[in-house]
């Protein structure tokens, strides 16, 4: 190839690239898309843990919803009242109160009191032994206890203690990422104050339950027939809490036979001091 041949290439390639980056350029200006400076102002509010707990994908799609009005600008379960009243600050709209929630284990079925059906041996994961009879307790509502929920958990909040999930609550922010891990679903949001819960999910009747776990929910009502709020319903054989309604006047643990009810004695920055009156 002589001299004047290379030369015409070369030429031919910077003409070339020439008109790609025009083509490219052209594009940009055709397919750009303005993106709404809110977004981007809402999304450095967010606490960035991308933890999905809004329901949205990450922080980013949380703010694009918020600034498309199909979110509430107190809508991340992770931010306090500070993100809330900056974000309502952004979108011009008054302040929404933050409802913080924190995850909580239904289920108190530790090893001494809960009987087992089988000797689960594989992959310490609660999807795992949910695949294989439910993992080794005979409850079919008991915590599995292979930390499914403690891996998913980007607080580090869950731990588990003889047998059963246990959560801490100060760490915890409400995101409700071990509740989509739980394969029983034995794990819910309420209120952070709330001052009760009953520590079962069995759907199971009371005899079955009584031959499986010595301190699951029997049914028996007696607890909703002596709640002055009618805060407890009982249904599918278990006591369940209306939060809207409980005073937490303490009667429904004084006359729960099982003592199934839980009661948190006192809140704060140190957390939740739990116990069983």
């Amino acid at each position: 190839m002589n001299a004047l041949s290379i030369i015409i290439a070369f030429g031919v390639f910077i003409v070339l690239g020439a008109v790609i980056g025009l083509l490219l350029a052209l594009a940009s200006k055709v397919f750009h898309v303005e993106v709404d400076e809110r977004i981007p102002a809402i999304t450095e509010c967010l606490p960035g843990a991308n933890c999905g707990g809004c329901g949205f994908p990450g922080c980013s799609g949380l703010a694009e919803a918020i600034v498309a009005g199909t979110a509430k600008t107190n809508a991340c379960t992770v931010g306090d009242d500070e993100v809330s009243e900056k974000i309502a600050e952004i979108m011009g709209v008054k302040a929404e109160k933050a409802v913080r929630m924190r995850a909580q284990v239904m289920c108190s079925g530790t090893e001494e009191c809960s009987k087992k059906k089988l000797t689960y041996v594989g992959v310490s994961d609660c999807h795992a032994a949910a695949a294989l009879g439910g993992g080794d307790k005979a409850c079919p509502n008991g915590c599995i206890g292979l930390g499914s929920c403690v891996k998913s958990c980007p607080f580090d909040a869950i731990t588990v203690e003889n047998g059963v999930a246990s959560v801490d609550y100060v760490k915890c922010r409400g995101c409700g990422v071990c509740v989509a891990s739980c394969p029983l679903h034995i794990i819910e949001l309420i209120p952070y104050d709330s001052r009760h819960w009953v520590g079962c999910k069995s759907v199971s009747d009371g005899k079955m339950t009584r031959n499986v776990c010595d301190m699951g929910c029997i049914g028996c009502n007696i607890c909703a027939k002596n709640c002055p709020e009618k805060a407890i319903v009982v249904e599918n054989h278990v006591a369940r809490i209306d939060y809207s309604k409980c005073t937490g006047c303490d009667l429904c643990i004084s006359k729960c036979p099982r003592k199934i009810i839980w009661s948190a004695a006192t809140y704060g920055t140190d957390g939740i001091v739990i116990s069983r009156l």
